[in-house]
């Protein structure tokens, strides 16, 4: 099953408000949702999505293995907790979520332990997340080639990440872009406004468009039953090749996500 181009992000999202965003999505026709073990919410999210009656084979849930539990005896028993709190036998994708600080733990053991419990059925698929060139292609090299199916990343105009970008194709490695809409700063460019109102779309819709043109997949989060609908209508939108070219001229290096101590040597 691959990545859907289009999901819902839910990072900074707890309680009430987590479990609202995920009904009302689901409800709305979302079908792939993404969390994490550090946000503190997977419980939230399993019970909206058990109080949604969507099928389970209709879905395509995500989360991330945080970096205390990337050992070779950590991994599986975390994701063990992880299931349990969703109200899942499986999930369909897990992600390293940043790699081991200072590489206190071997990437050949969380990788391992990652393929063993893949292979045990916890998960249908694995990637990473924050995973810069050399590590991506470390992780490739230790699981064979078609193994890391994704890697997340921070990625909006105003940070492209080429590089890395070029060499996840090279590999048929497919980037999921967090962070596409800059925290909101790409929505008051100039340029994109611009736009938005020639294509008769809001910014947001149009940059998530960008996003999905270039081939990545994106998981905006919402509050507001109103965006996540508006949202949802960036998968129908097309952009001219001049027009795309526009928006990846706005490239600057932007970078808004780089935690001291987690962050890796960035290419």
């Amino acid at each position: 099953m691959s990545i859907p181009a289009f999901g819902l992000g839910t990072f900074r999202l707890q309680g009430q408000t987590v479990i609202d965003s995920v009904s009302q999505a689901l409800a709305l026709g979302y079908r792939h949702i993404d969390t994490a073990q550090i946000y503190g919410n997977e419980a939230e999210v399993g019970q909206a999505i058990a109080a949604s009656g969507v099928p389970r084979d209709e879905l395509f849930v995500t989360t991330k293995i945080w970096t205390e539990h990337l050992g070779r005896t950590q991994l599986m028993p975390s994701l063990e907790q992880s299931l349990a709190k969703l109200g899942l036998s499986q999930l369909d994708l897990v992600l390293i979520h940043w790699p081991s600080p200072a590489a206190a733990v071997p990437l050949a053991d969380t990788l391992a332990a990652l393929q063993a419990a893949k292979a045990q059925g916890l998960t249908r698929q694995i990637g990473v997340s924050n995973f810069p060139i050399a590590l991506l292609r470390e992780a490739i090299a230790l699981c064979g080639p078609g193994e890391i199916v994704t890697n997340q990343v921070e990625l909006h105009p105003y940070l492209q990440n080429r590089a890395l970008a070029a060499y996840a194709r090279s590999q048929g490695v497919k980037l999921t872009s967090y962070m596409t809409l800059a925290y909101g700063k790409v929505l008051a460019d100039p340029l994109i406004l611009a736009l938005a109102e020639q294509y008769a779309a809001t910014p947001a819709q149009l940059v998530l468009a960008w996003a999905m043109q270039h081939g990545y997949a994106v998981i905006p989060s919402s509050t507001q039953a109103a965006h996540l609908r508006s949202n949802l209508d960036a998968r129908t939108l097309r952009l001219s090749a001049a027009d795309m070219a526009r928006i990846d001229a706005l490239e600057r290096g932007e970078r808004l996500v780089n935690p001291e101590g987690l962050a890796p040597a960035w290419d």
